[in-house]
């Protein structure tokens, strides 16, 4: 009798410790993303993530490995953030034109939410991918975001709203590029055109253009 109330103490014993782990490593990445979308993988400091997470440098470095094993981390982590979010939409039940532009226009306001992604994407590259080359998970969500595209396009031309031929990939780096471009050059922009990027009206104006552009893209 005692082994087994010992048993059973133990189990829900876990349970609480495994979920206050995950909560922690939750905390520490989250603080992380705030540092390395500001400073960069060079400038973030440890002991700023541990005063911000509540956590400390041990238990950094325990959960993670080293610096720049978290930075991998909360890069990994923003990619399959924004493809759980992608898939969320649920645009496989939507007609093929709504589907298009609801990608399109959820693009964009993530990216106006989410500037840390903009910035970690930014800093990822100065470092050629390193960080992501060998991350299966960014891969695979990678390929699911192509496929979701790829199935749109085809209802589209198989309805006759939409032009055979699309390469997915292709449109997909259209989408991201026209609202990340505009995004992440809106100062240099602002001097070069003359003109407030981010005020409320021109940024209606900048996602109209992108929903009527990538439609034009693709239309039948």
């Amino acid at each position: 009798m005692t082994g087994g109330t010992n048993t059973k103490k133990t189990m829900a014993e876990k349970k609480p410790r495994t979920r206050n782990a995950d909560a922690t490593k939750t905390r520490i990445r989250e603080a992380a993303k705030a540092e390395f979308a500001l400073l960069g993988l060079g400038g973030a400091r440890v002991d700023v993530i541990a005063e911000k997470s509540g956590a400390n440098k041990r238990m950094i470095y325990h959960y993670f490995g080293s610096k720049e094993e978290l930075f991998q981390a909360v890069v990994e982590q923003a990619y399959l953030d924004i493809r759980d979010a992608e898939r969320a939409l649920e645009l496989e039940h939507l007609a093929p034109r709504e589907a298009l532009e609801t990608l399109v226009r959820f693009t964009w306001n993530y990216y106006l939410e989410n500037p840390e992604f903009l910035t970690l994407v930014n800093s990822e590259n100065l470092h050629r991918a390193r960080h992501l080359e060998d991350s299966k998970r960014v891969r695979e969500t990678g390929r699911g975001l192509v496929d979701m595209v790829r199935g749109i396009l085809q209802r589209g031309v198989e309805e006759g709203t939409f032009r055979p031929g699309i390469d997915p990939v292709q449109l997909n780096i259209t989408i991201a590029a026209i609202g990340y471009y505009y995004l992440t050059n809106r100062f240099t922009g602002a001097i070069l055109f003359d003109r407030d990027f981010v005020e409320r009206q021109a940024l209606d104006d900048r996602l109209a253009f992108n929903i009527e552009t990538v439609m034009r893209l693709v239309e039948a």
